[in-house]
């Protein structure tokens, strides 16, 4: 029988892979495919922060509840809130700030923010496959 622990902490982890998948393949894209360039930009701005929070906090209640039953899905979920701090509180200050350089014209200021860019996207990728991970491993059967 599942108690209500692992259901939640099973349920929190599948909400984190859902809302990343939901957030990375449909929100985002359709972001900048229906809205101006410069209103995409700013928009996602101020998205991205609460997204990053949701991530945080949605995976470490989740890893909290897991460390109970599940220690390798918990460890799992808390390297996701992890890196979803990292991201939030490291990563998204510094994308931001050379992208306002690279709108300035500052040399060398596109090429760091499409290389920071470009490791949020694999970061961000790598938390959606350890999410799954975790999903998959709590429904086995042990």
């Amino acid at each position: 029988m599942i108690n209500l622990i692992d259901a939640t902490g099973f349920a929190l982890a599948a909400f984190v892979f859902g809302s990343m998948v939901f957030f990375s393949v449909i929100m985002a894209p359709l972001i900048f495919i229906k809205l101006e360039a410069a209103i995409a930009g700013r928009f996602i701005r101020q998205v991205f922060p609460w997204y990053y929070l949701a991530v945080i906090v949605s995976s470490a209640v989740a890893a909290l509840l897991l460390s109970f039953g599940h220690l390798r899905q918990a460890a799992m979920m808390s390297a996701i809130a992890l890196i979803g701090f990292v991201a939030r509180q490291i990563l998204m200050p510094l994308i931001n700030h050379f992208g306002d350089q690279a709108k300035r014209g500052l040399p060398k200021a596109k090429a760091r923010f499409e290389r920071l860019h470009r490791t949020s996207v694999v970061l961000n990728f790598l938390q959606i496959v350890v999410a799954l991970l975790a999903v998959i491993e709590i429904s086995l059967p042990r």
